[in-house]
């Protein structure tokens, strides 16, 4: 059996202007003041990261390694979730997306489809040059705005949309087999691959492409009522990386899945900090522990009431609580018998039956 490793921090939701919030040294520092022992790094932000770089250049990615293990850190993994977003984007929602990409290619959906591409392209070489074997994204969506259709859905729709989603996506994974890493796609309203079925079909559309894996967040599936500890039943040898994040779900007479277009803080499911939601994460830990999930469980901090840094700090002590360092040994070894295999056939009372047989 294996044990994980944690706690883990992505920095995408901390990173700012001001300090320690502006370097990756500096915030690396805050991070291991806080007892976390690795960084999920946002390779959008250069603030803290040069993507280009890091693809091109082993001496960059060597001074990359040596800020963050400067801190007694390790790099968890790299993330592209906004330019893995700008892969695949329906045209109702081709504004809102356009802040995501470069500015060159804003307003021109096919040259940000390009730029986006190409970002994930090096951020396979990145990855590889950092000696990481997990990567996390977003899938992008052509299909989202037909999730709960009125009128119905015409036949082929979704068939269409996912064969379009796995022609532009495998050569991408392609180049991730070639740098020895998984791609662990956020299971995410919004997206494409938002639930078990969906991430089942985009395993259809890639020909079930060994790198194409999951980054595991409850949050997500408590929000849309999905059973997150069965998903990990199902997909557990898929599930290559780990946002711990905490949900709550509380319908009432005004609000239910769909939150009636408030603001967070008014919908019925809501992103809390670790420990003040619903999600079992007891019950997690120990799923991923028997399935000897050997990666990192990572704080995505998002919530509705708590500051990020109360957060961030409870968040780590939350985490390295609930890792659960596995046994090397059975709870009962204590009453072996020492047994070998004459012993067995005695005790099943095989030597018998074959001397009455005789």
């Amino acid at each position: 059996m294996k044990t994980m490793k944690g706690p883990g921090l992505f920095l995408a939701q901390f990173a700012g202007d001001e300090a320690p919030f502006n370097s990756l040294d500096s915030i690396c520092r805050w991070a291991a003041s806080y007892g976390y022992k690795g960084v999920q790094i946002p390779t959008w932000d250069a603030r803290l990261f040069d993507l280009r770089k890091a693809a091109e250049s082993a001496a960059y990615c060597d001074e990359i390694q040596g800020i963050v293990r400067s801190h007694g850190l390790a790099i968890t993994e790299l993330s592209t979730h906004l330019q893995g977003q700008l892969v695949a984007v329906h045209p109702a929602f081709n504004e809102a997306f356009d802040g995501f990409a470069a500015p060159n290619v804003r307003g021109n959906p096919a040259a940000r489809q390009a730029w986006a591409i190409e970002q994930m392209l090096l951020a396979a070489k990145a990855s590889k040059r950092l000696g990481l074997n997990a990567h996390v994204t977003f899938s992008g969506a052509l299909a989202w705005p037909f999730v709960y259709p009125w009128p119905q859905r015409p036949n082929g729709l979704i068939e269409t949309a996912f064969e379009e989603l796995g022609r532009r996506w495998t050569p991408i994974l392609d180049a991730f087999d070639d740098a020895g890493c998984d791609v662990c796609y956020e299971i995410h309203p919004g997206e494409d691959i938002h639930d078990g079925a969906t991430f089942e079909r985009f395993l259809d559309s890639v020909d079930g492409h060994a790198r194409a894996c999951i980054n595991y967040d409850p949050s997500h599936f408590l929000l849309q009522q999905l059973d997150y500890l069965a998903f990990i039943d199902l997909y557990h040898e898929r599930i290559k990386a780990f946002h711990a994040k905490d949900a709550e779900f509380n319908p009432s007479g005004r609000v239910g899945v769909y939150g009636g277009y408030e603001s967070w803080i008014n919908r019925a499911g809501r992103f809390r900090s670790l420990g003040d939601g619903q999600v079992d994460f007891g019950a997690i830990f120990s799923k991923l522990a028997q399935y000897d999930y050997d990666s990192w469980a990572v704080l995505e901090w998002e919530c509705c009431l708590k500051h990020p840094e109360d957060g961030a700090r409870d968040g780590a002590q939350f985490i390295a609580s609930h890792i659960i360092r596995v046994t090397e040994k059975a709870f009962d070894d204590f009453a072996s018998g020492g047994t070998d295999e004459a012993a067995n056939r005695r005790m099943l009372g095989l030597d018998a039956l074959k001397k009455a047989a005789e």
